[in-house]
């Protein structure tokens, strides 16, 4: 009996220092704390904010994009920006990995802030 006790104790140990991180990932506070859901709140507007600025930014065609429009993106330096200039034209921008132009941590940053327009962008090279 005191052995499942120990063990049952040790799972619900475990499982809330698993749930914590998730919970604060997610941005939601913990329910026995007052202060962290003041701040959870806080931090839930600014990051809204931040998302909103970051969406309302207009995104980088990188068809058409010059070397040093791509060279702005994070994660993307002189090498990567020729990279993607000599890989055009793009139908999307998932073809960055495909085409093995950029690493997935790269591609991860900056699959928000790119798009592949079609047209006459793409047919020029």
């Amino acid at each position: 009996m005191n052995r499942l006790f120990v063990c049952c104790a040790a799972t619900l140990f475990a499982l809330s220092l698993a749930i914590a991180p998730l919970a604060q990932a997610q941005g939601t506070a913990p329910a026995d704390s007052t202060q962290g859901s003041m701040k959870s709140e806080g931090s839930k507007s600014t990051t809204h904010k931040a998302h909103a600025a970051k969406k309302a930014a207009p995104k980088v065609d990188i068809n058409s994009a010059s070397k040093e429009d791509l060279m702005k993106l994070p994660g993307v330096g002189e090498a990567t920006a020729q990279k993607i200039v000599d890989g055009r034209p793009y139908k999307s921008k998932g073809e960055l990995l495909t085409k093995k132009i950029v690493t997935r941590s790269a591609y991860g940053k900056i699959r928000s802030m790119v798009i592949a327009k079609q047209g006459e962008a793409a047919g020029s090279k």
